[in-house]
């Protein structure tokens, strides 16, 4: 044997030794599809018992149906796809609950919502693709496989207040004929919170032995649009060291995208974000952990950050954890009362306004970054929770704007603009006159100015010039910069 096919009999037998035995099965490999396969499948649908047609299960409000119930002996759930009706029905992919009990345990290793556990947040039907999860023309399917050493149980409950008119269903049991001996058990975990200033969101608290291996997470602001929650960075805890060692970047950098998601949704084998929805500030993104899963010996906790430092005001985080551990576990925590997701909520606008981000095109600046900023991670009412935002770096820099108005005449400017520690003192010139006094932009925390009159000024119809310059900063302020809201004429 030469040196290089000794090398890769080593790798393969540490491979080999390495991946549970249900896991070494075909299904998971093409190159593993030619050796033979012990054990046999064990089918259960929703097939018709009298051999007609009408191969499915209604489900009433407050009913539950067992999908599998099986007590022959050690073997794995490999695969199930299901489709349920009415289609596309938020309160049923978000109302109905599945459960998955293994080897006679009386609570759940999975309580999760539909929708959720097949990868979808939002009770949305949206086709997506992943290696475990995908949904793809009104069916959920999925391939983590489930071991146990002697039965498993699978439950649906209906707990919305739609009847399930079409439950319809096929999940395939691989038997084996030997169980390992300290299985690690399947499970999948359902939480939903509200954030709070100054606390991670917790997505899994657990002790035992195992390893991670996913998450979904679906994330909304509660009053308002936008994506500033994504700055939160995870923090994961292993066997109870004092600090995280796995510390992240930000939430899409964990989702391994970037960019808050910025060329929209998509989906891959071990990541993807399915739902972007820029009106209502909507994200429902997962990682797999199947090329990286996560060991633990004795516990794991995984947090995330809201905002860079916990200060998303008010958003809505539903997550959903999956990983594999020995039993006995924690009890799961009870699921939230109310499931169904948020309503969009309406984007504030200040009434007749000029956004500052509208004005970007043409902006120059004699020195310092002009971009538009997304304002949704702070507290306060901007409009179109955005504003142009200007990065100077000394007293006397300008920024030159172009105003169009449809008439000319005089009119009341109305300033918007942010105040924040490391914020100046700006002068507004418009035509090149000066347009009230200079405004004080510094303050404590980030938040907006409300209307700054800036006087009567003459305005001319078409184009219109207005100047913003730096003419100094507050003393307790650590810089120049300059946030515009926008301007409304009066």
């Amino acid at each position: 044997m030469t040196f290089r096919n000794r090398g890769l009999a080593i790798l393969a037998a540490l491979a080999a030794a390495a991946v549970p035995a249900y896991a070494q099965s075909p299904g998971g490999t093409l190159a593993s599809l030619a050796n033979p396969v012990d054990g046999k499948i064990v089918h259960f649908a929703s097939t018709d018992p009298t051999g007609n047609n009408t191969d499915m299960r209604a489900v009433l409000p407050g009913q539950t149906h067992t999908l599998v119930d099986y007590s022959g002996g050690p073997g794995a759930v490999r695969r199930w796809w299901i489709t349920i009706a009415p289609r596309n029905n938020v309160f049923l992919q978000r109302q109905a609950i599945i459960r998955c009990y293994w080897d006679g345990e009386t609570e759940p290793s999975v309580e999760c919502p539909v929708s959720d556990f097949f990868g979808l947040g939002f009770g949305q039907w949206t086709d997506y693709q992943s290696a475990p999860l995908n949904m793809t023309s009104g069916g959920y399917n999925c391939y983590w496989p489930m071991p146990f050493k002697k039965s498993c149980r699978i439950t649906l409950e209906n707990r919305s207040k739609v009847r399930m008119d079409a439950l319809y269903y096929n999940i395939d049991i691989l038997t084996q004929k030997k169980a390992p001996a300290r299985p690690l058990y399947f499970h999948a975990q359902f939480r939903r919170v509200r954030t709070e200033r100054g606390k991670p969101v917790t997505i899994l608290e657990t002790t035992g032995r195992g390893h991670y291996v996913g998450t979904v997470l679906s994330m909304q602001f509660v009053r308002r649009r936008g994506l500033g929650y994504l700055e939160g960075d995870e923090q994961i805890t292993i066997d109870g060291e004092a600090t995280p060692s796995i510390l992240g970047t930000g939430t899409e950098d964990y989702f391994s995208s970037g960019w808050y998601y910025d060329t929209g949704a998509y989906s891959a084998l071990y990541h993807g974000c399915p739902i972007k929805d820029d009106q209502t500030g909507r994200i429902s993104t997962y990682r797999w952990h199947i090329e990286d899963p996560i060991p633990f010996t004795r516990s794991i906790k995984f947090q995330i950050e809201h905002g860079g430092r916990n200060d998303a005001p008010a958003a809505d985080y539903c997550s959903v954890a999956f990983w594999y551990q020995t039993h006995p576990r924690p009890k799961f925590p009870p699921l939230p009362d109310d499931l169904l997701p948020l309503a969009p909520q309406p984007v504030f606008k200040v009434a007749d306004i000029v956004e500052g981000e509208s004005l970007r095109p043409g902006a120059k600046a004699t020195e310092g970054n002009v971009s538009v900023q997304d304002m949704s991670v702070w507290d306060g009412d901007w409009s179109n929770l955005s504003q142009l935002w200007w990065l100077p770096s000394r007293a006397g820099s300008k920024l030159t704007l172009t105003l169009t108005v449809p008439a000319a005449g005089p009119k009341e400017l109305v300033g918007y603009f942010t105040r924040a520690r490391d914020y100046g003192t700006v002068r507004v010139r418009v035509n090149g006159r000066s347009a009230g006094e200079p405004v004080n932009l510094y303050g404590p925390d980030v938040v907006p100015t409300g209307p700054v009159s800036l006087g009567r000024v003459d305005l001319n119809a078409g184009a219109n010039t207005v100047e913003l310059e730096v003419v100094g900063k507050d003393a307790r302020s650590s810089g120049f910069l300059v946030g515009l809201d926008g301007f409304v004429l009066k």
